[in-house]
């Protein structure tokens, strides 16, 4: 049974995991309130990855008015319109645990050597597929309001 669930969902379009433990990310969720739809950011360290398959979610650790807020995501999960890559840390555990006692200096990441280029590069492939995102769309929209025009004209 599971094989048939591991199947169909292997099928489906996978989301990429472009960061890891340590890496401090912005996860754009979708929250729904009174029938309407919104975007709300949630910035944070990830301090673990639980990796099982599509089961697979990651946590963000972030500081909200000096009260530290763990927040546990699905990464697979439809509610998630995107995860932006802000800093890559340098870390050597698997599990960052040890934070929730530090506080102030001592509860910061050191940032990866070159974590710059990477995030930066990282940006630019989301914009350049926004970019053709959009276009496709503009195309679309041209491509409909031109066959309406040809329905409406007799010949």
């Amino acid at each position: 049974m599971n094989q048939v669930i591991e199947k169909a969902l292997s099928e489906e379009a996978r989301a990429e995991q472009n960061f890891e433990i340590g890496d401090t990310v912005r996860v754009h969720y979708r929250i729904v309130e009174s029938g309407k739809e919104r975007i709300q950011a949630y910035e944070g360290l990830v301090i673990a990855i639980n990796n099982k398959s599509y089961g697979k979610s990651f946590t963000v650790r972030r500081i909200s008015y000096d009260v530290g807020v763990e927040r546990v995501f699905p990464l697979h999960s439809p509610k998630i319109a995107r995860i932006e890559l802000i800093r890559k840390g340098k870390v050597r555990r698997a599990k960052l645990y040890y934070v929730r006692e530090k506080s102030g200096k001592a509860g910061r990441i050191k940032e990866k050597k070159g974590g710059q280029a990477i995030v930066s590069r990282e940006r630019k492939a989301h914009d350049e597929k926004l970019k053709a995102s959009q276009l496709k769309a503009k195309e679309d929209a041209a491509a409909a309001s031109n066959a309406e025009a040809n329905q409406e004209q007799p010949a």
